[in-house]
C-alpha cells in the first residue's frame, strides 16, 4: 500500500481522487495548494506525488523543481494531473522533473494503471541489480546501490525514472530502442500506450546530467528514424 500526496487546489477534484485512491488500496492526504503540500511532504514523506499545474501562488511546475531540489523528496516519483493538455505544457512538465502526466478530463481506471506503473518502477526491488551492484559500460560508471552515476566530468544523483532508464540502456549497450519499446520495456506501459514526449523528455534531462555537451551527446545516441542507444565507445 502506498502513500499518496495529491496537491490540487480545487477541492472537489483532490477529494475525488481521495475517495477514489482509497478504493484502490492507497492511503491518501490532500494539500490545496503548493506551500501545504511541501510542508506535509517533508511531515510525511509520501510514496507519490499528484500535482495540479494551475494553482495560485506557486504553480505546478514551481512545485515540481521544490520537490526535485529538496534533498528530503527529490527522488519521490511526481505525476501531473492537470487540464494543461498541450505538447508544450507536457514538455515543460518534463522538464521540471514529473515522472509522468496526465491531462484532464481523465479516466479513473487509467490514472490507477499510471499510478501502479510509477510505483512498480520506483519501487526497490524494481531493478534487479547485476551481482557487482555496478554496471560499466566504457568509462561511464552506475552504482545500482547509491543510484549514482560515475563519467569522468563527475558524480551525478540520478531519480528513480533516470536510473531505470540509463540502466536498461547501459545493460543493453549499442543497442538501439524506439520510444515505444522504452515505454514498454523501462516503464511498464502497455502497448502502443504513453507519449514519445515523456521518452525526449526523460533523455534530455538525463543528457543534463551526464553528457559533457549535452546538446551534442557521445553517450546517449540519438539513432535518427529508430530511437536511442548507449554508445560504449564513447570515451
Amino acid at each position: 500500500m502506498a502513500t499518496i500526496l495529491v496537491i490540487d487546489d480545487d477541492e472537489l477534484v483532490s477529494r475525488t481522487l481521495q475517495r477514489a485512491l482509497k478504493l484502490y488500496g492507497h492511503q491518501v492526504m490532500v494539500a490545496n495548494s503548493g506551500t501545504e503540500g511541501l510542508q506535509t511532504a517533508r511531515r510525511h514523506r509520501p510514496d507519490l506525488f499528484i500535482l495540479d499545474i494551475m494553482m495560485p501562488g506557486a504553480d505546478g511546475y514551481q512545485v515540481c523543481r521544490q520537490i526535485r531540489g529538496d534533498p528530503l523528496l527529490a527522488d519521490l516519483p511526481v505525476l501531473f494531473l492537470t487540464a494543461k493538455a498541450k505538447d508544450e505544457d507536457k514538455i515543460e512538465g518534463f522538464r521540471a522533473g514529473a515522472d509522468d502526466y496526465l491531462s484532464k478530463p481523465f479516466n479513473m481506471e487509467e490514472l490507477q494503471l499510471r499510478v501502479k506503473a510509477i510505483l512498480r518502477r520506483t519501487s526497490p526491488v524494481s531493478i534487479e541489480p547485476e551481482p557487482s551492484n555496478e554496471v560499466v559500460v566504457g568509462n561511464v560508471v552506475l552504482d545500482c546501490r547509491s543510484f549514482k552515476v560515475t563519467t569522468p566530468a563527475g558524480v551525478a544523483l540520478l531519480t528513480n525514472v533516470q536510473f531505470d532508464l540509463l540502466y536498461h540502456l547501459m545493460s543493453n549497450a549499442d543497442q538501439v530502442f524506439n520510444s515505444q519499446q522504452l515505454l514498454q520495456d523501462v516503464w511498464d506501459y502497455p502497448r502502443d500506450t504513453g507519449s514519445p514526449e515523456l521518452v525526449r523528455a526523460h533523455i534530455k534531462n538525463l543528457r543534463e546530467k551526464i553528457e559533457p555537451h549535452p546538446s551534442d551527446p557521445i553517450y546517449i545516441r540519438t539513432i535518427q528514424g529508430h530511437g536511442y542507444s548507449f554508445s560504449s565507445a564513447a570515451t
